[in-house]
């Protein structure tokens, strides 16, 4: 499987992603205080990605995977195309077996001087919300979805100390609405951003746990929050992605301030509840507003 630190070998990186078009920006620079956080079903809208990569110090055979979009959910996300222009030797999307990440894995001669690429990747999405008030009958998840979904993983385990924790989060709590609610409310409730955490964080749960230590960024807090619903048998996912707009409700923190989204890569979680289907959960997001809002 590929880790993080896999997806460039052979040299320094300069990158930039940026979002097509941008007057959407130029209209929103200066968002509205925030309002009632009351997110509603939106519109279809179509956007698109260009990553620039260039490697500044090749040393020897140079590689490099870029991630493209393909994470796909009817009710909000659909990936689409994606194209390239590059000077590697070869190109081609590949995908991780285990997660179902998909990246182009680039590969330069040895030697070859200034490595560079242009991705360009194309999605459609729109706002989505889910009313935990009105009970549905959602489609059901197959085996190997529930399994996927529930599974322990090296950075994301659900036993020892991380199915004491949830278990004791909620003792007498009935259904898996009820559960879950218990564990986003103790996330936030009990762990906090840490400004100083590199990156996205890298989820090691146990260790937060085991260490008393529960600040982090994205990956950390949301990783926590899946791997204490998994331990109830209670299907979750974390999702990674790009921050492409501003926020609607007025939270700077919390949407792309301009049409340059280098460092707006986000992680947050969705839950799959007996009832409602998928519902999209993010309690790092609120510790990151009552960090810096």
């Amino acid at each position: 499987m590929t880790s993080r630190r896999d997806i460039l070998k052979g040299g320094r990186l300069a990158a930039t992603a940026s979002l097509l078009p941008g007057a959407v920006f130029a209209q929103a620079a200066a968002p509205p205080a925030p309002t009632l956080f009351a997110p509603k079903v939106g519109r279809w809208r179509s956007f698109q990605i260009v990553t620039t990569v260039e490697i500044l110090k090749p040393e020897g055979k140079v590689q490099a995977w870029l991630p493209v979009a393909s994470f796909g959910n009817p009710d909000w996300f659909k990936p689409g195309e994606n194209s390239w222009t590059t000077n590697a030797a070869a190109a081609k999307l590949v995908r991780d077996p285990a997660s179902g990440a998909e990246m182009l894995h680039l590969q330069w001669a040895e030697g070859a001087a200034s490595p560079k690429v242009e991705l360009t990747s194309k999605a459609v999405t729109r706002d989505w919300s889910v009313d935990l008030a009105t009970p549905g009958t959602p489609a059901a998840l197959t085996a190997d979805e529930r399994r996927v979904n529930t599974a322990a993983t090296d950075l994301i385990p659900t036993s020892g100390i991380v199915r004491e924790t949830s278990d004791r989060i909620v003792a007498g709590k009935g259904d898996d609405l009820q559960k879950v609610h218990a564990i986003f409310e103790w996330i936030v409730e009990n762990t906090y951003r840490n400004a100083a955490t590199r990156g996205c964080g890298i989820g090691d749960i146990a260790a937060m746990l085991k260490s008393g230590n529960l600040g982090g960024k994205c990956a950390d807090l949301n990783a926590l929050f899946i791997g204490l619903v998994r331990s109830q048998g209670i299907p979750a996912r974390d999702v990674y992605g790009l921050r492409v707009m501003p926020s609607q409700f007025g939270y700077k923190s919390l949407g792309a301030g301009s049409d340059i989204v280098t460092k707006a890569q986000h992680c947050r979680s969705e839950v799959y509840l007996s009832n409602f289907g998928w519902v999209p959960m993010d309690p790092a997001d609120v510790r990151k507003v009552v960090l810096e809002e």
